[in-house]
C-alpha cells in the first residue's frame, strides 16, 4: 500500500502531520504538487508524476491545499482530479466537494438549499444592486472575495460611502460583490472538524477584533460543542460531499450560523487544543474507506 499526498509544500505544517501519521503506520507515500503532475489522453499511463503512475502505483491521494493558479491552471487541475474519480481512484477530499468549497457563493446556496442556517448574503454585479443591498443588510456588512481563505481580503463595512467606493473598486476589476450582514459574535467563533459522518475536535477561536481566523492571529480555546452544532457541522460538510471539513459557525443572537466550510483545512491551531491526534484520525478514516 502507498498513499499520495498533493501538498503545496510538502514542509508545511499539517502535511508534515499527516506524513509523520503515515510513517508511523508504515505507509509509503509519495508527495508532489500539481505542476509535477503529468496527464494522458488516449495513452497510458494516464498521470505519472515522480516517475510513479497515480493509478497504478498509488492507493489513496490525500489532498492538500492545490495552490493558487491562473483559472486555466486551476480548471486544469480539477478536470484531472475529475478524470481520477472516474477511474475509480480514492481521494480526500473528491473534487466535487473541493469545487464547491473554493467558491463561497456556492457553499452558502447549497448549504440554504439543505436547511443549513446561514447569514443574510447577496451577491451582485451591480454598485446600484449592493447600495440597496448595504442598506438592506443594515448598513453593516463584510464584503468578501467569492474565492479567498483565511480571512484575507475580507472587510467590514459600515459607512454607505467607503460601501460605494469599495463596491466600484471591485466591479472596475470585474469581480462579483459578495457581502453578508454582520453577525454580533462577541469575537470568537466556533471551528468544527469533521471526519466522515463525526466532529473529531472542535475549537474556540478567540480573537481581539471581528476577524477570527487562525492565521489572522486568533488564540484557539478548548471547547466541547453542543450536539446541535456538532449535526449542523456534520450536515454542512455532508452537503457539499466533504469526507474531511473544517466547519466554521457564528453564533449570533438568532442562532447559529454556518460561515464556511473548508475542504483543505488546516490544524495546526486546533491540534494545540484537540484530545485526538488529526492526522492519525485522518489516516485512519482513509484506511478505513479503501477497506470498503
Amino acid at each position: 500500500m502507498k498513499f499520495g499526498i498533493m501538498t503545496r509544500n510538502m514542509e508545511a505544517w499539517s502535511s508534515t502531520q499527516v506524513r509523520e501519521a503515515l510513517t508511523r503506520h508504515g505507509i509509503p507515500y509519495e508527495c508532489f504538487t500539481f505542476p509535477k503532475l503529468v496527464a494522458r489522453l488516449a495513452y497510458k499511463p494516464y498521470f505519472k508524476v515522480n516517475g510513479i503512475s497515480i493509478l497504478d502505483d498509488l492507493d489513496a491521494l490525500i489532498i492538500r491545499p492545490i495552490g493558487r493558479g491562473s483559472l486555466e491552471e486551476l480548471v486544469f487541475r480539477m478536470d484531472m482530479l475529475y478524470k481520477l474519480e472516474r477511474q475509480g481512484f480514492y481521494m480526500v477530499n473528491p473534487p466535487t466537494a473541493i469545487e464547491h468549497c473554493v467558491d463561497k457563493y456556492d457553499i452558502l446556496a447549497i448549504l440554504e438549499d439543505q436547511g443549513v442556517p446561514v447569514p443574510r448574503t447577496l451577491a451582485t454585479e451591480s454598485v446600484n444592486e449592493a447600495i440597496k443591498a448595504f442598506n438592506e443588510l443594515g448598513g453593516d456588512v463584510v464584503v468578501k472575495p467569492i474565492f479567498g481563505s483565511r480571512g484575507q481580503g475580507a472587510t467590514r463595512v459600515n459607512d454607505i460611502d467607503i460601501a460605494d467606493t469599495v463596491f466600484k473598486a471591485i466591479t472596475f476589476h470585474h469581480g462579483v460583490i459578495y457581502m453578508q450582514e454582520f453577525v454580533e459574535h462577541g469575537h470568537s467563533d466556533i471551528r468544527a472538524f469533521v471526519l466522515g459522518d463525526q466532529v473529531i475536535a472542535s475549537m474556540r477561536r478567540v480573537a481581539q477584533g471581528w476577524k477570527t481566523n487562525y492565521s489572522q492571529g486568533a488564540k484557539p480555546a478548548p471547547t466541547e460543542i453542543s450536539d446541535e452544532f456538532k449535526e449542523l457541522a456534520v450536515k454542512a460538510s455532508q452537503a457539499v460531499g466533504c469526507k474531511v471539513a473544517g466547519v466554521d459557525i457564528l453564533e449570533g443572537p438568532e442562532g447559529p450560523r454556518i460561515v464556511d466550510v473548508n475542504s483543505q483545512p488546516g490544524w495546526k491551531g486546533l491540534q494545540m487544543v484537540a484530545k485526538v491526534n488529526i492526522a492519525e484520525e485522518i489516516v485512519n478514516f482513509v484506511l478505513k474507506e479503501l477497506k470498503k
